[in-house]
């Protein structure tokens, strides 16, 4: 776990747990209105995180993380940069058994980081291997261990270990920090202490409490889980979360209360819009989202100069304002498809193409260069694959190619029946009919030397 911080401190602090699903940026900004001192984001795999291109959202205000497929894996902004922690690893307690690995990835992540680093385990069958372990733990140069009170195989009806906790708070020197009460200890504020006491622990990390309302951390008290719900929601609508997220976390709010009428229209919303309207926050949802629109078109209206970014010359681009539409093909062609193969009868070196996302909206837009031309779409599309396509047919149109539309492959299926009467049926074989997108053989026109950077609006 790496934390966002180079002065994080982990004693006294009141911690909300890294819980899969529910650690999202609404439920993490939720939790620092109330009170927590330190937030930990949902698990991560490292892998996932690899892939992903870091975007700053100007309509937002966050800095994105978004994967190849568009979705954005780890979102957060100023408001809690310096007290997130992204936790990412092997699943639950899958480390337990290999000790070696465990000192392995901490010491290198100590080594090569200059934000403190931290490490959440379970207990072990036994309270010596636990002891053991932790001491090798500490010796990895971390910040603070957190501590689940229960074995790997236990579940949140076994109850937790204070004792276990407190001797390892006892044993070592850095902050322990005491987690798993939220079933047998912890109902409200008061009891965060309590349980902080009956382990020794340095600082406390609350789960489902938290999960449940996250006004758990606030000292004057719970707050009304309508009162609460309603404001993640909003955040939610803020930060354009995931409308199959904020329902999800929505409905561990909610619990028995999911037969309720208002759970009933929970479970049947099918979009954020009609989560709000179940929860009387249509308007809300309406002006919300007129506000991101209208940050969206004034972004997407600036100049290069205006948006800080060089002013660029795409003179020598062909350029069409063309979108690739998957229905008008036929099931085996595309245009990428039928450009290869006309390069290749032409002997002409393979297309080229480039490609790159708009971190506004994360829409893609693709030039493609063919013998020294370059071709590109006017229009931005919302995967990369897409914007390749488009960037094919501007090339094909632009050279009078055929590109494998369906309507190509009815033309020249009625022009083959027109001429089949003419064919003597007792000459040698006729030449088989081409199959639909087959390209003729026409030389391409080069119009420059395609030097000039073909990036119109980005």
């Amino acid at each position: 776990m790496i934390v966002n911080s180079l002065s994080l401190c982990y004693h006294n602090k009141l911690i909300l747990a890294p819980m899969v699903r529910v650690g999202t940026l609404p439920m993490r900004l939720l939790a620092l209105d109330y009170g927590a001192d330190i937030v930990y984001c949902e698990e991560l795999i490292d892998l996932k995180m690899l892939q992903c291109k870091r975007v700053v959202n100007e309509v937002l205000s966050t800095v994105d993380f978004v994967a190849p497929d568009d979705r954005v894996v780890f979102r957060t902004c100023k408001r809690e940069q310096s007290r997130v922690v992204f936790q990412m690893g092997g699943m639950g307690a899958a480390l337990l058994s290999d000790p070696d690995k465990i000192e392995k990835i901490l010491s290198t992540l100590v080594k090569g980081t200059r934000r403190p680093v931290t490490c959440k385990i379970r207990i072990l069958p036994s309270l010596e291997d636990t002891l053991s372990l932790v001491k090798r733990i500490e010796r990895t140069g971390i910040a603070a261990i957190t501590v689940h009170g229960r074995k790997r195989e236990e579940r949140p009806q076994h109850p937790v270990s204070c004792e276990a906790i407190k001797a390892i708070a006892e044993t070592l020197s850095i902050p322990v920090i005491a987690n798993g009460g939220s079933h047998d200890h912890i109902q409200e504020y008061l009891d965060i202490e309590d349980f902080r006491q009956a382990t020794a622990a340095s600082s406390v990390m609350v789960a489902r409490a938290a999960m449940w309302n996250p006004s758990i951390f606030l000292k004057e008290g719970l707050r009304p889980l309508d009162e609460v719900m309603q404001k993640y929601i909003q955040y939610a609508v803020q930060y354009d979360n995931h409308y199959t997220n904020t329902k999800y976390c929505l409905c561990q709010m909610l619990r028995e209360q999911l037969e309720s009428p208002q759970g009933k229209l929970l479970h049947a919303a099918q979009s954020s819009q009609e989560i709000c309207e179940a929860f009387g926050l249509g308007a809300f949802y309406e002006e919300t989202t007129r506000e991101l629109d209208a940050r969206r078109a004034e972004l997407l209206a600036r100049t290069p100069e205006e948006a800080g970014e060089p002013a660029q010359d795409t003179s020598g681009v062909i350029k069409m304002a063309v979108k690739f539409d998957r229905r008008a093909y036929s099931p085996q062609i595309t245009p990428k498809m039928c450009l290869l193969e006309w390069c290749r009868r032409e002997k002409l070196a393979q297309p080229i193409y480039e490609t790159v996302q708009r971190p506004l909206d994360r829409l893609f837009c693709s030039v493609v260069t063919v013998a020294e031309q370059k071709f590109q779409s006017t229009l931005w599309d919302k995967s990369k694959k897409l914007a390749e396509q488009a960037a094919a047919i501007v090339c094909l149109r632009s050279q009078g190619l055929p590109e494998g539309r369906l309507s190509e492959e009815s033309l020249s299926l009625h022009k083959r029946k027109r001429e089949a009467p003419e064919q003597d049926p007792g000459g040698p074989r006729a030449q088989e009919p081409a199959v639909s997108g087959e390209l003729c053989k026409k030389p391409l026109v080069a119009l420059g030397s395609g030097k000039e950077s073909p990036m119109e609006g980005w």
